[in-house]
Parts: C-alpha cells; structure tokens; sequence
C-alpha cells in the first residue's frame, strides 16, 4: 500500500512539473512575443535620395483631415459618358499600380523628393468615357479645396493619383486617401484628400488659389502668380 501511494505521489510531482513548466514558457513567450510594428518608410531608391514624408510643411486650408474609408467613395462626374463612385478598394484593386520619384515644389520655397505609387489619372477617367467636349479636369477635396489642369496634361503624360509615398500608405496629414502627383507644377496643384475628379469644358474654371490670383497653368519654369 505504501508503494502505491508512493507512484501516485510521483505521478502527481511529474504532472505538476509539467503544467507548471507549461504555465512559465506561455508567460516568456507572451513576454517575448514580437510586436506588429508601424510601417518604415524608404529615403533611398535606385540610387535617389529621398526626402522625409515629414519634409513638408502644413499649409492645407482647414487642416489635415480624417477621411472614414467606410463612407469614402470617388465620384468621376461630368462630361463623362458613364458617372463613376468608387470605393477606395475599388480604386486600389481593380487598376494598374506605378512608381514614380517626383519633386513637389511649393510656392514658400521648400521642396520634397518623393517616391509616390498611385494610380494614372487617365486610366481612371477611361472607366468613365471622356466626352469629346471636355476641356478641364477638376479635381475636389473633401476640405473643399479645389485646382484644375487641361484634359491633355493628364490624358499625355503619367500623372500619377497616389495613395503611398516612399512605400508607405499616405498619413491623414498628406492627403490619405489620395493625393494628385502634378508634377511639373507647383504645389497647389497638387491637391490632397480627393473625393471627386470632374471632367469639364469651362476653360475659365479658377480653383482655391488660382481664384485669388495664383497662376491657373501654375508651370514650375514660370511665375505662379497671374496667368
């Protein structure tokens, strides 16, 4: 009898060993346990430097915004064949990703080096059949920010609609969902936190600085004041 007490006494040393050895690595592994990081930006790439998504200076005018992507939708509207409303995965899913290291310059003398990726500009108006009337695409922001560029700028070269800068999604305070990469422009056209892009045929149209005397073609080799 005393040596069947006895195995029971060891059999329930060894279980409680065990248990207890279970107990103290779940804690060392929660302890030790990586941790999700936030995303890291690049500052180099093929062979370009690059500037911070820090190196721009606040100069929206009603501050960064917040955009709830639930309720975000880009409208494609006017002199369009078929209007368009895209959700925000929509837009990221459904067309060509690109690259592109462009240089924002602003009108207060900074300047930012950037890798953006986004989406082009024309391939999203495709979606929607341009009509051969219109002139001027307007591009709208959710703080009510609005700029304008001729039909052919963004129909012949690769503007660019970016959601990431420097391989990183873009902050609230550069214009999350999408910014406008207008490049060979100055920086107020480079309108942030787009919610609908408008195809039209007013030629006149003045967007928020232009209307107060900033440059309407806004070029970088030229003035941006008149014009």
């Amino acid at each position: 009898m005393r040596k069947m007490k006895t195995g029971k006494g060891v059999l329930f040393l060894v279980v409680f060993l065990i248990l207890l050895a279970a107990v103290i690595l779940g804690i060392y592994v929660a302890r030790n346990q990586a941790k999700g990081l936030g995303p890291v930006e690049i500052r180099e790439y093929e062979g370009v430097d690059l500037s911070s998504i820090n190196a721009f200076r606040e100069n929206s005018i009603k501050g960064p915004q917040e955009i709830d992507l639930e309720n975000y939708m880009l409208r494609i509207t006017g002199l369009v064949a078929d209007s368009k409303n895209y959700t925000y995965d929509e837009i990221i899913n459904n067309h060509q990703h690109y690259k592109k290291v462009v240089t924002l310059d602003c009108v207060e003398g900074w300047s930012a080096t950037i890798l953006w990726e986004g989406l082009l500009v024309r391939d999203l108006l495709a979606g929607a059949g341009p009509l051969a009337n219109a002139e001027v695409v307007i591009f709208h922001a959710y703080d009510g920010y609005t700029t304008s560029v001729p039909v052919d700028y963004v129909m012949d070269n690769d503007i660019l609609m970016a959601y990431k800068m420097n391989d990183v999604i873009l902050p609230p305070e550069r214009g999350f969902p999408f910014q406008l990469v207008a490049e060979s422009k100055w920086g107020y056209k480079w309108i942030k936190w787009i919610t609908e892009i408008e195809l039209s045929d007013d030629v006149n149209y003045r967007g928020y600085w232009e209307s107060r005397g900033y440059s309407n073609t806004a070029d970088l080799d030229k003035g941006f004041f008149g014009n």
